[in-house]
């Protein structure tokens, strides 16, 4: 299944956080990217969030005054089946940069997976890093299509 890229969204540490039409993604995340709380958010395992854009036209709908970016998330993409962003998943986003999906975000707001199963933000890590533009196709692999592009990565 393949979407694209709708927002990339980076900021000096809390939300939210503010478009770029560009970015690097590290092992650590984003480059221009910061946390405010270091011990929750960061590191290897949460280097990347993620959320849909058609989540946030539903809480829209709702009537919650939410836009990509705001409530931290690093990438907003669309066209993807967001119930099968889960961990353990590959997203590849553009030609190169390869994510694995860590955890689903566990926070008590709307957004929350314990409370809202398929609403939340998701974490990942990244397998293969390179450069993003908004726009870029986003894409979810299966295992041999993920061994593939991580393959190429390290060659």
């Amino acid at each position: 299944m393949s979407g694209r890229i709708v927002q990339i969204s980076v900021s000096r540490g809390g939300v939210p956080k503010t478009a770029v039409a560009e970015a690097r993604v590290t092992a650590l995340g984003l480059e221009g990217d910061a946390h405010r709380d270091a011990e929750h958010h960061g590191g290897p395992e949460q280097a990347v969030c993620l959320y849909a854009m058609e989540a946030i036209g539903r809480l829209q709908a709702e009537g919650h005054q939410v836009v990509p970016g705001a409530i931290g998330e690093n990438l907003t993409v669309e066209g993807l089946d967001w119930s099968a962003v889960a961990p353990g998943c590959h997203v590849l986003l553009g030609e190169t940069v390869l994510l694995h999906i860590t955890r689903a975000f566990k926070d008590y707001a709307r957004v929350s997976q314990k409370r809202h199963p398929g609403w939340s933000r998701v974490y990942a890590r990244v397998l293969a890093t390179g450069s993003i533009r908004q726009g870029d196709p986003v894409r979810l692999l299966d295992e041999a299509e993920a061994a593939e592009v991580t393959a190429t990565a390290f060659r």
